[in-house]
């Protein structure tokens, strides 16, 4: 017996004795791993046809596994392809897969915020050899004398503090209650910084958006999601191991045009294989939840990793997130194959000039302005004026996150009976209300309750905008999605862009 015929019979008792199916399929993954199983499975998951994954024998060249014969091998026994070609392009894994790429795409844009800052700041001592000087608070005095200065560097996480004291009748400072930034001028310059660099994805974001609906309709929205998912995996990286802030700048540019091509063919997708606008309210409540889950994620995630871990730590783990929702991708989507859509594009111009849309294009441009400016300016104040440590810079957006992403979850079924209407007008207000209240805070403490309600504020405009312009595509023009869906992120990255 050859050992072909072994390795045969060896998997035909495996088979038996743990009881999954025996197919030919195990067969060629088992004796010719790996050439012949991957190009076979793979060439299966990536062809729709019936007729060709049930009935035709796979490409390549098969070889028999008693002899060295080529054979005709069908994967018509492939349990495996078989589920794989029955879930592939259903709905339910259309919008895991999208959820997926939110979420990547939320996290990364909201982990940035907290760390730069501090990033920035240490990395500017660093390089003047210089340290970070704090203001020391104190109200009782003690007894020991100290005759050595030293100081607080935040780049080496140490805690030595300058210290002044006389003998005898010479006064003795206090332990510090708190510790305070008093680069005062660095602050003012870093405002300009931080906010460019925030920016940034934004600007680029602003401009891709047009050209990839273009894209859209002349390719489908597989192929464009998936280049959404290799770009952001590349700029993640780059965020990981970047160094400067010119790479950080370039970073966060690549990231905007992933963005791009990530929340336009996404949104586009959901709207497409949801056509009833009950269900397509739900299935974008799903959608955005994953967004809102990333977005709560994201900055506590961000700077506790960055505090106690690294800078590269949290980008490290979005890269592999990133690289699993890829996997989905090519497994369950036709990313390498173009479909584009029968039904010819409303053109922008038309669209641009319909009353309703661009209502809810500025309602949309309002809530990001607003989640712009408090990114970029929210974290410095608190260092500079709450002297918080760096993780608290994430965790003032908590409770914002947590509210939003309530919201999001909960309102789907509500907007659709009340009317959404009712809800962007009540977002608006709370989401004003709860801005005046923000310089109020004197701590972190102070930021919850305005934060809260910031959240609450933005859930309620997110999930009825997003479900109401597909609807007004579906009734005023023709249901092609990508084209309003470009529109709307324009004016979120436009507003996030002011407001940086």
């Amino acid at each position: 017996m050859t050992s072909r015929a072994r390795r045969r019979r060896a998997l035909q008792t495996a088979s038996a004795l743990l009881a999954f199916p025996y197919n030919d399929c195990l067969v060629r993954l088992w004796l010719q791993f790996p050439y012949c199983a991957i190009t076979d499975c793979v060439w299966c998951f990536q062809t729709l046809s019936p007729a060709t994954c049930l009935g035709r024998s796979a490409p390549g060249p098969p070889i028999d596994v008693e002899g060295d014969k080529p054979f005709h091998n069908t994967m018509l026994g492939c349990s495996l392809c078989q589920w794989l070609k029955d879930k592939r392009g259903s709905p339910s894994i259309v919008l895991v897969v999208v959820s997926g790429a939110f979420l990547v795409d939320c996290m990364l844009f909201t982990v940035v915020g907290p760390i730069v800052p501090a990033f920035l700041y240490e990395s500017e001592f660093k390089n003047r050899n210089t340290s970070v000087k704090f203001h020391q608070s104190s109200n009782s005095s003690s007894d020991a004398t100290y005759d050595s200065i030293s100081n607080i560097s935040l780049f080496n996480k140490s805690s030595e503090v300058p210290y002044q004291g006389q003998i005898g009748n010479r006064t003795h400072p206090t332990p510090p209650q708190r510790n305070c930034y008093t680069e005062n001028n660095y602050f003012n310059d870093q405002n300009t910084r931080v906010g460019l660099l925030l920016a940034m994805k934004a600007i680029l974001q602003l401009i891709t958006n047009p050209i990839v609906g273009k894209i859209a309709d002349k390719v489908g929205y597989d192929t464009p999601l998936f280049c959404g998912f290799v770009v952001m995996f590349i700029s993640t990286l780059m965020f990981a191991f970047a160094e400067s802030y010119l790479l950080l700048i370039i970073a966060r540019g690549i990231q905007g045009i992933g963005s791009s091509f990530t929340v336009v063919s996404g949104m586009g997708m959901v709207a497409q294989v949801f056509p009833d606008d009950v269900e397509r309210g739900k299935a974008m409540g799903i959608s955005m939840g994953s967004n809102a889950f990333g977005i709560v994620v994201g900055p506590p995630f961000g700077s506790l990793m960055y505090d106690y871990v690294g800078k590269s730590s949290p980008f490290l783990v979005i890269a592999a997130i990133a690289a699993l929702d890829g996997a989905l991708q090519i497994c369950f989507l036709k990313p390498l194959k173009f479909s584009p859509v029968s039904i010819p594009p409303t053109p922008y111009r038309k669209l641009l000039v319909d009353p309703y849309i661009m209502i809810a294009a500025v309602a949309l441009f309002l809530a990001n302005l607003t989640y712009g400016m408090l990114d970029t300016t929210l974290p410095i104040r608190m260092m500079e004026h709450m002297c918080a440590p760096s993780y608290q810079l994430g965790l003032a957006f908590l409770p914002c996150m947590i509210t939003f992403f309530f919201s999001l979850i909960t309102l789907s079924r509500i907007t659709q009976k009340l009317g959404r209407w009712v809800f962007i007008i009540l977002g608006t207000f709370i989401e004003g209300i709860s801005t005046m209240l923000m310089p109020l805070a004197q701590d972190i403490y102070g930021l919850i309750g305005p934060s809260a309600l910031l959240g609450i504020g933005f859930g309620f405009m997110e999930i009825t905008i997003m479900p109401t312009m597909a609807l007004l595509v579906d009734l005023r023009h023709t249901p092609n999605y990508s084209g309003v869906y470009a529109i709307a992120d324009i004016a979120l990255s436009l507003g996030y862009a002011v407001g940086k």
